[in-house]
């Protein structure tokens, strides 16, 4: 019996020793086979630009104007590629074909936004409905925003939008060497009574707009990947803010941006009670708060990332209508003489007009495609592995859809460098949503607010062309000006004005 304890002992040794070689082995196939899984899903992505080990193409994307790089990567890997930002696959899509085959036909599985800890959490709080994830707050948003500024609800807005316009011409004519300011006064006046039923403005300077101006530059300052360390290792957002001075200044900035938001619904809803407010999305939420499932605080971040996103854009919008002045005269004198023919010199142009102004109108649409106000859209996530002409689209990866090159797609615009209305006069290509272009986005992150827009382009380019032409010059010393010419029937003369052009107006600038 004695010698029997060593066997025993010795084949328990042994039996361990078999044991933890298996398992050993066991973890070996498993992890060989992990990395066997994702070689092959890495090779099943669609094809990009080699990157470098561990960190892959982050520092070969720019911070700034990307969108021109991702159109050069376009050319010769195709119309959508990948790129490897620190292990997050990153997805380009350069074509409408491709935004509408995904973005549209399976919006089920493309409309999440990818992670803002910086942008979307802590400077907004989780209530930016632009940066906000595919879910319950977003859809609640989303229903509120369609009711208010869907096509059917735009039509009312079309006073407020023609005084704007008006008040815009009277002022670029009194003032046309703040001609820029007053067009961003009139996109900013315009949202405000719409959202708020706030009387106009007199300045593009009004604190309002002043405060929502920096913080749409400090979102989209934030939403640049690399921008801030914590979207790169989510991991630091777990640091207290006493430790942690970039947190601890978004956390403010947040805290201030909430009151002033939440001021001017309270200013409205004061207003309620006393009978005397103006009609305005805010005061149809605060109405239906109820039915829309949403506290005050959601409200006021919801009519203010309206305010923020109409003014913007549309701003922006106008300003490319100028520069597109600028460089395509003859665009210009086309369209006078419509508004001529159809309008005449007695009355201004109006929105029952723009049936009968086909080339004013094809003008705004060009305006839209040729120089988009945001060339690359949010980014998407994907929530479930997808195939895609023959490439995989796996689960968790970003999307981006390139909105300049969509506007650019030659079997489409085959001269899309050149501004050209008369494209749009038989009609919007079948391939842009029947709109033209892409600059309003796809699916179900799709700019809610895109009639409104379209709205005030045309009856600010429609009054702008009426009362003025606009004229590139030189001054003696070779500067580039801006003209405006101008011959009110009231007025009974004409007079030309000067201004110098907004330095940005070069092809220099526009073509890097």
């Amino acid at each position: 019996m004695a010698s029997a304890l060593p066997f025993y002992s010795n084949f328990g040794v042994l039996s361990s020793s078999r044991w933890l070689y298996g398992l050993l082995a066991a973890v070996l196939v498993v992890f060989m086979l992990k990395l066997l899984t994702s070689y092959r899903r890495l090779q099943a992505l669609p094809p990009g630009p080699r990157g470098f080990p561990i960190i892959g193409n982050i520092f070969q994307v720019p911070l700034k104007m990307p969108w021109f790089k991702f159109s050069e990567w376009a050319q010769e890997f195709g119309p959508v590629f990948s790129l490897n930002m620190m292990g997050q696959p990153i997805i380009v899509l350069n074509t409408f074909k491709a935004g509408a085959d995904l973005l549209d036909r399976r919006s089920n599985i493309y409309s999440d936004r990818p992670r803002f800890i910086m942008a979307g959490e802590i400077l907004s709080g989780g209530l930016n409905k632009s940066l906000l994830p595919y879910g319950n707050l977003w859809r609640k948003m989303r229903r509120a925003s369609h009711e208010g500024f869907s096509l059917r609800s735009a039509g009312k807005y079309q006073p407020i939008q023609a005084r704007e316009a008006s008040l815009a011409a009277i002022q670029i004519l009194e003032e046309p060497e703040h001609w820029e300011e007053h067009l961003e006064r009139a996109a900013a006046s315009g949202i405000l009574g719409v959202v708020y039923g706030r009387p106009p403005i007199k300045s593009s300077n009004h604190p309002i707009i002043k405060r929502m101006r920096a913080y749409v530059s400090k979102v989209a300052a934030s939403v640049v990947p690399g921008a801030h360390l914590v979207d790169i290792i989510p991991a630091l957002n777990c640091l207290p803010a006493s430790m942690a001075k970039w947190k601890r200044e978004g956390v403010k900035w947040h805290e201030e941006e909430s009151e002033r938001i939440e001021a001017l619904t309270q200013e409205v809803e004061s207003k309620m009670v006393d009978g005397k407010a103006a009609p305005s999305f805010v005061m149809d939420l605060i109405e239906r708060k109820a039915r829309h499932g949403m506290s005050d605080k959601e409200i006021a971040w919801l009519a203010g990332n309206l305010l923020s996103a109409g003014a913007d854009t549309t701003a922006g919008s106008l300003v490319y209508f100028v520069l597109a002045m600028v460089l395509y005269p003859e665009v210009m004198r086309k369209a006078q003489a419509e508004l001529d023919n159809i309008v005449g010199r007695g009355r201004v142009p109006a929105f029952e007009d723009q049936k009968d102004l086909p080339y004013v109108d094809a003008l705004a649409k060009e305006v839209l495609r040729w120089r988009p106000v945001a060339p690359i859209a949010i980014p998407r996530t994907v929530s479930e592995d997808n195939w895609y002409e023959g490439y995989l689209i796996p689960k968790g990866a970003i999307v981006v859809p390139n909105i300049w090159l969509m506007n650019r797609d030659p079997v489409i615009f085959p001269d899309y460098e050149e501004f050209r209305p008369e494209r749009f006069l038989n009609g919007t290509p079948d391939d842009t949503h029947a709109m033209g272009h892409t600059s309003f986005g796809f699916g179900r992150r799709m700019c809610v607010g895109y009639s409104f827009a379209n709205q005030m382009l045309y009856i600010v380019i429609a009054k702008l062309l009426w009362s003025l032409t606009i004229e590139k010059v030189e001054d003696t010393e070779g500067t580039s000006l801006l003209r405006l010419t101008f011959a009110l029937p009231e007025l009974q003369f004409a007079s030309t004005l000067q201004v110098q052009i907004f330095t940005a107006f070069s092809r220099s600038a526009v073509y890097p």
